[in-house]
């Protein structure tokens, strides 16, 4: 018997053609995802004590370090392919939108006008704003409507001045500062009055602060909560699902609560070591 061979319908061909973009497509994605990934560019602050510090050497301390450090850790990249690399409030969606970082973990506070320009794993903190004085004004600023009036430190990029300003309506009065090292060092010369920004970056500062200039203390007198994510790539939805399992097994293992010791432990800050709700990878 002869065997007849039927050429493929449009049809067929039509759906081959589109499984095999569909294959690729999420193939180059994958090839795209952190996941995926054997090397890292971590963004980390320069200028946060406690957080995330360039010393002098050019390496970078600070719990963000050490939490990006982990995350990359347990998303199977080796300690010697990560690379840090300074980003500033102003930068940060810039600079993953431009692929200069792979993530960032910088006290990067999720907020809906954030969640427009890039994707947010975790948190895998949830800070809280208060107030930064010098110790001999504690008794005449004890929340945040005790701004009024007062020079508080103004970071391009931050949301911290406009919350107190804009939203609490406070008519504090701005004073410039590139960083918070530059808000600590304008708070202990006397050129501002306080500092208000999440809780885990005060008492980065007080420690810094702590035995080379005037006493400083938090006011202890929250405002906000503000949940620490870790910046990705919007679309990158593997990659955002692959560091929010980094986030959990850290605090299930115990690492979480060891790095809030190590670095917030001495100034007496009193800090949440349960696993923080997460935001939803989209």
């Amino acid at each position: 018997m002869v065997e007849v061979r039927r050429r493929p319908t449009a049809g067929v061909l039509a759906a081959a053609l589109l499984a095999g973009a569909t294959a690729c497509g999420i193939a180059d994605a994958d090839e795209n995802s952190l996941r995926s990934r054997d090397r890292l560019v971590i963004g980390v602050n320069a200028d946060q004590p406690g957080l995330g510090e360039r010393t002098a050497d050019g390496s970078y301390r600070g719990f963000d370090v050490d939490v990006g450090k982990d995350i990359a850790r347990r998303l199977g990249v080796p300690g010697g392919n990560v690379t840090f690399k300074r980003v500033t409030s102003a930068t940060r969606e810039t600079m993953i939108q431009n692929g200069d970082v792979d993530l960032v973990v910088a006290s990067y506070s999720v907020t809906p006008e954030r969640k427009v320009k890039v994707a947010f794993a975790g948190p895998y903190y949830v800070a809280h704003q208060d107030v930064l004085v010098r110790d001999s004004d504690a008794r005449t600023i004890r929340d945040v409507h005790d701004l009024r009036g007062r020079r508080l430190c103004r970071v391009p990029g931050s949301v911290s001045f406009p919350r107190v300003h804009d939203e609490l309506g406070v008519a504090a009065l701005p004073v410039e500062a590139d960083g918070y090292t530059g808000c600590l060092d304008a708070l202990t010369s006397g050129r501002l009055d306080a500092v208000s920004t999440d809780d885990l970056i005060l008492g980065g500062l007080a420690a810094k602060a702590a035995g080379s200039g005037p006493k400083l203390r938090i006011v202890n007198a929250p405002f906000t909560d503000e949940p620490y994510g870790v910046g990705v790539r919007r679309g990158d939805v593997g990659g955002c699902e692959a560091v929010n399992k980094a986030i959990t097994e850290m605090y299930q293992d115990g690492t979480a609560q060891r790095l809030l010791r190590k670095w917030f432990a001495p100034v007496g800050l009193a800090f949440t070591t349960t696993v923080p709700q997460f935001e939803g990878c989209v």
